[in-house]
Order: structure tokens, then C-alpha cells, then sequence
């Protein structure tokens, strides 16, 4: 018997088949009436946007939702417009689907094409975060993937509003198949999706560490993300202080319920006394709660503006936060920074802030993170700024997708072999005919065209 979660499933997964052939004019088309409609129907996404913040508001004042997930979960006529720009922007990138890789000759009239394609069929299981749904149908709908959407149950009034509004406005365009995004509601729903291997070719989970790492511990399917995101910036003893100051306030306070904030600031003994107590004050302003190690305590204790100075204990250095609280460390070296980060980070992102050139370079080289930032705040770790369009997620991952994913994590390739009645019994035995392996500067779409 079919339930009807196989059959919105499987339903998708027949219409990942039509849409990865759909042409590029109609994807934006259908993208452009995304963006239009979401314009059109603000206060249908607002009222249901209230409803749920009401209800996570009253869960977060009884201690069961943090503040960071009610963060997340709110939308305005700002995020809207973020939501509207993110797609337009996703308009304006080249589509992905059947671009020429590679090509190479085999052999005389035998031609070996590497092709790029969509993956198929995609699940997003989502906390929170109601703009995950129009930034992913954006960039699953260019680059030629169905997508299952499975949300939070503190989102489900906004993500259904929103997703309902996306959808019409898609199949609503001639030519875009019907059924390719699907929407789930229920908590049990989840695990369901988890164990459809047969239909699902991919896995994005967007949430908390213990969120995604259940994904990841219950399914064969492959999940494209990170558990963790314990970012660091490191201040050298050759730092810019100007730079310095302003980098890490950005870091910690711009948003600090984002997994790309960061989690630990490391500071070069040489420079700790004179730039702590300004950089604390900064951070204090701001409500920011310090975790501090030994050295860094015994600087700021006697310094009487700071409200929330505590010890820092083993576990701070493998916490992240998600709100406004910053373990701090004193180091001796850029080797003990780059192993304190290399030790207790989450591979996310890390940044320095130096003016030496073979720190840069050191630094870059030898940090094992998806992004490493230069004399910049690790805010930037981030799919739009990237210049992406929007975001799929972010990946710790170092398989086909790392640091920021845009549309290319949702892309594989397959290979095109262009015959003439070539056998491969003609390049086996004693009389073996030789392959030539040329490479060739040729596109498939040039070679095969539409009549």
C-alpha cells in the first residue's frame, strides 16, 4: 500500500525527470513569478508569520525554544525583500544544466563528453528558518532538482504560507512540471523521508548540531551540511587593531544566532593587554556574555565596566553558541591558534587578522576549514555574499560540495559517449586497435542540437 508521504515522493521524483530538461527562459520565467508573488502576497506570509511567533514566544518565555530559534523564525517586509532579492539574483546566474566539463577524443569518431545535470530529487529538512524555503526552490528550480521541504513544527504557518504562495506561481507557468516541490508537515514525516533511499538522491539539513547530526546517524542517504559551526578569529601580534576591533565585534554581535559568528577569539599574548580591555568593552556594550581562560580572566577581572565575565571551562572551546556569549583564549604563537582552531573547530570557517604576509599564507595554507578569512569577519561565510544568488547550505564536508553551497552543490555530471557503431571488441586481443585520448575543445550542445 502507497501512503501518501511515498506518494508525494514518489510524485516529485517523476517530475525531477521533466524538469531537468525544462530550458532556461522558462526557469525564469517561473523564478520571476516566484519573486512577484511573494511581493504580492506579503500580508498572507505576515499573518502567518504572527501566528507562529506568537506560540514560539510563549514556548521561548517557558524555557522551551531559545531566543536564537525565535530569532530565525521571525519574517518582516526586510526579509521579504531579502527573500525577493535572493531570487532575482538567482535569475541572473548562467543555468548549470548541460554544461560541457570535459571533452575527449577516445578515438577517431568515438567522442567522450562530461556533462554537467541535476542531482534529482532533493530533501530539505529545515529548523526555524522560513527563508531556507523560497532561497532553496530558487536554486532548485535553476539547476533542474524536485525538493521535498520538511520544516520545523515552530515554522509550520509560515513555511506552508510562503510555500504555497511559491508553488502556484511556478506550476501556474506553461511548460514547468506539476509536482516537482512538495511540502511536508508533520514531525513523523521525518523519519519517513529518511528511509525513502529509493527516491531521494540528496539530504540538506538546516538547524542545530544535534539536529543535523541526527540526520546524519539515521539514513543511508547522503546529507550535504555541517554539524557544527564553532567559527574562531585569530588576533595576531601583527594585527591592525583598527581592524581588529571592528572585525570581531562584526563576528560576534552583526547576528550572533547564525552558525557562521563567531564562537572563540584568539589573541597573541604580545598584544592581549592592550587590545582586550577596548575589544571587551566594545563586546560588554553589546551584552555579550566573556569565557574567558586564566590569562585572559586575570586582564579583565579588575576592570569594573565588564558585567559577565566568567572562568571558561574544557567544554566552551567545543560549544557554539548561537547567541551572545564568547569564550576568549591568550596564545603564544599563530602555531598554537592554528592548532587550538585545527583541534576543537568544526572545519567552518576561521579567520586572522594580521598584517605579516607569511602568517596570511601560513594561516590559509595550514587552517582545515571550508572558509578561512583574511582580515575580515567570518560573517561573509555565506552563500549571497558569496555571490551564489542564495544558499543551500553551508558544508564541513570535503565531497562534492564545501564552505558556502549555492547551485553547484545541487549539480553531479554524467559522460556522453558520441559513437559510430564502435565496439570495444576492436580495442581488446593481439590486434587491439589504440585509443588516442585527445582532448578536445568541443561542446556537446554544439554536436548534438535540436532540429
Amino acid at each position: 500500500m502507497v501512503t501518501d508521504i511515498e506518494a508525494k515522493v514518489s510524485k516529485a521524483k517523476k517530475a525531477s525527470i521533466t524538469l531537468a530538461s525544462v530550458g532556461t527562459d522558462i526557469k525564469n520565467h517561473a523564478l520571476e513569478e516566484m519573486a512577484n508573488a511573494l511581493d504580492a502576497n506579503r500580508q498572507v506570509i505576515l499573518s502567518a508569520n504572527k501566528k507562529d511567533m506568537e506560540t514560539a514566544e510563549k514556548a521561548q518565555r517557558k524555557g522551551d525554544l531559545s531566543q536564537a530559534m525565535v530569532d530565525r523564525l521571525k519574517v518582516n517586509n526586510s526579509k521579504i525583500d531579502g527573500m525577493i532579492a535572493g531570487i532575482r539574483d538567482v535569475i541572473k546566474l548562467e543555468d548549470p544544466v548541460g554544461k560541457t566539463i570535459s571533452s575527449l577524443e577516445l578515438d577517431n569518431g568515438l567522442e567522450l563528453y562530461q556533462v554537467s545535470c541535476p542531482i534529482g530529487l532533493v530533501g530539505v529538512i529545515f529548523e526555524a528558518r522560513p527563508d531556507v524555503v523560497p532561497q532553496i526552490m530558487a536554486l532548485s528550480l535553476k539547476s533542474g532538482n524536485s525538493t521535498i521541504f520538511k520544516g520545523g513544527s515552530e515554522a509550520l504557518n509560515s513555511n506552508k504560507a510562503i510555500f504555497n504562495v511559491l508553488v502556484e506561481a511556478i506550476e501556474n507557468v506553461e511548460e514547468m512540471p506539476k509536482g516537482a516541490f512538495q511540502f511536508m508537515e508533520t514531525r513523523e514525516e521525518v523519519m519517513d523521508i529518511l528511509a525513502m533511499d529509493d527516491y531521494i538522491d540528496l539530504l540538506i539539513p538546516r538547524g542545530s548540531n544535534a539536529f543535523v547530526k541526527f540526520i546524519q546517524d539515521n539514513t543511508k542517504i547522503s546529507v550535504l551540511g555541517h554539524a557544527d559551526g564553532i567559527c574562531h578569529v585569530y588576533v595576531d601580534d601583527e594585527a591592525d587593531l583598527a581592524k581588529a576591533y571592528a572585525i570581531c565585534f562584526d563576528a560576534k554581535v552583526q547576528y550572533a544566532a547564525v552558525c557562521n559568528a563567531m564562537e572563540t577569539l584568539l589573541v597573541h599574548e604580545k598584544i592581549a593587554e592592550k587590545f582586550l580591555p577596548k575589544m571587551t568593552q566594545m563586546l560588554d556594550g553589546a551584552s555579550v556574555e566573556l569565557r574567558c581562560d586564566k590569562r585572559s580572566f586575570a586582564i579583565l577581572e579588575h576592570i569594573d565596566f565588564i558585567k559577565k565575565l566568567v572562568h571558561a571551562v574544557e567544554e566552551d572551546w567545543t560549544t557554539e553558541y548561537n547567541d551572545l556569549v564568547l569564550s576568549i583564549k591568550i596564545v603564544d604563537s599563530i602555531d598554537e591558534a592554528i592548532e587550538h582552531i585545527n583541534t576543537y573547530g568544526s572545519h567552518h570557517t576561521d579567520a586572522i587578522v594580521t598584517e605579516n604576509q607569511k602568517k596570511k599564507k601560513k594561516f590559509s595554507e595550514l587552517i582545515d576549514s571550508s572558509s578561512v578569512m583574511i582580515n575580515a569577519s567570518t560573517r561573509f561565510a555565506d552563500g549571497f555574499r558569496y555571490g551564489k544568488g542564495a544558499e543551500v547550505g553551508i558544508s564541513t564536508n570535503k565531497i562534492h560540495a564545501r564552505g558556502p553551497v549555492g547551485m553547484e552543490g545541487l549539480m553531479i555530471y554524467k559522460y556522453v559517449l558520441i559513437g559510430n557503431g564502435n565496439k570495444v571488441v576492436d580495442y581488446v586481443g593481439s590486434s587491439a586497435k589504440s585509443f588516442t585520448h585527445k582532448k578536445l575543445d568541443k561542446l556537446l550542445s554544439n554536436v548534438i542540437q535540436d532540429q
